[in-house]
């Protein structure tokens, strides 16, 4: 049969990225308690065109997943991406998966156990550029903030809200050029310490009480728990570049404040 997606095209225009979005497939990420953890992973993958193909062949893409068995995590990623580049015969291969993690928490005072879930990506990429790989893991936390003005300015109580807290971080590369390894719960732990309180599936009323006094008891701006994370992720010396974003869905305010900041370790 024709193959019409490698005809000549004489438009001459090169293409950064083409592929498919919006695959949903069964995927194994690595879990910190269980080795591994089942989740669904819905995938954005691309590769870039040169100016002189008509197109690409988006049945690879689906090839190439299923012969890694859904397994992805900071390991697995730059071979997917490796094989998506030399079987799509392209510079540069791209992949995004965005998956729930599951984690069971307990509440802090009745103990009573929940399944939370946490919206996390993989975002990784391989070229002919002079860094060849990247890898990029990005974790959204929910978590409760309480206003430190409207503390200040009240005779009685506070305002707070649910906010989230994304984190995106690259690592440096261990010996056999994987990225090291950080673990999505280490990430969570961070952006729960440096908000007022955490969010919790699953909370009776003795729980309820702990987690409002300890909000009204560490007040924080969108501000400040940015900073509370990047304070952290400097001194992880597995950390090369982050970015970490904060909004509050504010409850007094018809609108949602944020705050972000991006840092790179000097070379």
């Amino acid at each position: 049969m024709q193959d019409v997606q490698g005809l000549f095209d004489d438009r001459e225009i090169a293409l950064d990225r083409v592929g498919v979005a919006g695959l949903s497939h069964p995927i194994v990420v690595l879990d910190r308690a269980t080795e591994k953890q089942r989740t669904i992973g819905t995938f954005t993958m691309s590769v870039s065109l040169p100016r002189e193909q008509k197109g690409t062949h988006m049945s690879r893409f689906v090839e190439v997943l299923n012969e890694h068995h859904g397994e992805v995590t900071m390991r697995t990623v730059p071979a997917i991406l490796r094989d998506l580049r030399d079987r799509l015969d392209a510079a540069s291969a791209r992949i995004e998966v965005e998956f729930p993690y599951f984690l069971e928490r307990a509440a802090p005072v009745s103990g009573a156990k929940a399944l939370m879930d946490y919206a996390c990506a993989f975002i990784g990429e391989v070229s002919d550029a002079p860094t060849p790989n990247d890898f990029v893991l990005r974790v959204r936390v929910p978590v409760t903030s309480l206003c430190p003005c409207s503390k200040a300015i009240s005779e009685r109580g506070a305002h707070n809200q649910r906010g989230y807290i994304t984190i995106s971080v690259r690592t440096d590369h261990d010996d056999d050029g994987a990225p090291q390894l950080v673990w999505i719960e280490e990430l969570i732990d961070v952006a729960e310490r440096s908000a007022s309180a955490p969010v919790y599936p699953l909370l009776k009323r003795p729980d309820e009480a702990y987690v409002t006094v300890q909000a009204y008891d560490n007040p924080v701006f969108v501000e400040d728990m940015v900073r509370n994370v990047a304070r952290v992720l400097q001194d992880d010396r597995r950390i090369r570049w982050f970015r970490v974003h904060a909004e509050n869905h504010e409850s007094i305010h018809n609108h949602a404040a944020f705050a972000q900041v991006t840092w790179s370790r000097p070379a």
